[in-house]
């Protein structure tokens, strides 16, 4: 049965986190498709990835016949996200923006899963995997609106999975989520309600093409 790897980046719980409850509802319906799928689940804001170290990195770009044994030790760790990452079928991930960009858990998470020579580059051993990215958002960045220049987490995410892994990329975007508890966002309200639903309504469809993609 295909591997779902379900990753989580938010530091609020489901019933406060857009990018949690969204990212739960593209599981939720990979698992009606496949109901005895194995889904790897890492929360990064429970447990953290370690950040990358000097001996980590040198780990990554030199002959394992070279390494210390505090090299050994440290890309030992980097080696579980990476193969976490190229065993999935399919990829979900919630990227809250936090100050404009991605939390700094899943940043720490990046930097361990790139390794040029493996999973980045031509030869990427994850390319063409279809990974999709939950960028919820408290305000809108969209084309055409004030804040457009300060979006740095699609640019960001689509530089990295998109063409530093060779990955199948997939945005979904619940944007205006702090219209509900902040009282100068109050008329954006019915806004930010539909863009919630209608990101649900977008994670349940990419699970199931994508559920349905890897079954045949």
């Amino acid at each position: 049965m295909p591997t779902l790897l379900h990753i989580d980046s938010s530091v609020f719980p489901s019933s406060a986190s857009a990018s949690r409850a969204v990212a739960e509802t593209f599981r939720a319906t990979w698992l009606e498709q496949h109901p005895n799928a194995a889904v790897v689940y890492r929360d990064l804001s429970a447990e953290p990835a370690p950040h990358i170290n000097a001996d980590a990195h040198v780990a990554g770009l030199s002959d394992a016949s070279e390494h210390t044994p505090e090299q050994v030790a440290a890309f030992a760790e980097r080696v579980k996200f990476i193969e976490e990452l190229e065993q999935a079928d399919a990829v979900v991930i919630g990227a809250p923006m936090y100050n404009y960009t991605i939390p700094s858990t899943l940043k720490a998470w990046l930097d361990n899963v790139i390794l040029f020579g493996r999973t980045a580059g031509e030869a990427s051993t994850v390319k063409d995997k279809p990974i999709t990215v939950v960028a919820s958002r408290g305000g809108s960045y969209e084309p055409g609106t004030p804040k457009e220049p300060y979006e740095y987490v699609r640019n960001y995410l689509t530089a990295i999975f998109a063409d530093t892994l060779g990955m199948d990329l997939h945005f979904i975007v619940p944007e205006l989520t702090m219209a509900p508890v902040n009282p100068a966002m109050e008329e954006l309200i019915p806004l930010y309600e539909a863009s919630r639903e209608q990101a649900f309504a977008h994670a349940a469809s990419r699970a199931k093409e994508l559920a349905q993609r890897v079954a045949a």
